[in-house]
C-alpha cells in the first residue's frame, strides 16, 4: 500500500511499533526494511530527510496481517 503526504513520521512509527505482524518499507530500489526495527526507522527517515523534506510525499509499505493493514488505513483516512 502506498501512504501519501505523511506529515507525521512519529504518529506513523507509533502505528507500526502497535502493528502485530511484520511492517515493511519498500525503498525505491525494491528492498525491503523491516520498519518494525527502530535501525531500519532511523536509517529510512535519514534517507527522507536528507533532501531537506519536512513531510513525506509517498511511501510504499506492506503489512501481512488484517488488522495492521486496516491501522495503517486508519492513519492515512484519520492522519
Amino acid at each position: 500500500m502506498k501512504l501519501q503526504n505523511v506529515k507525521d513520521v512519529n504518529k506513523l512509527f507509533q502505528v507500526v511499533d502497535s502493528c502485530k505482524g511484520k511492517v515493511e518499507l519498500v525503498t525505491g530500489e525494491g528492498d525491503r526494511l523491516n520498519l518494525k526495527s527502530k535501525l531500519s526507522q532511523y536509517i529510512s527517515l535519514a534517507g527522507i530527510f536528507r533532501n531537506g523534506a519536512m513531510d513525506i510525499p509517498e511511501l510504499e509499505i506492506v503489512a501481512y496481517e488484517p488488522e495492521d493493514i486496516q491501522k495503517l488505513i486508519n492513519f492515512m483516512t484519520a492522519g
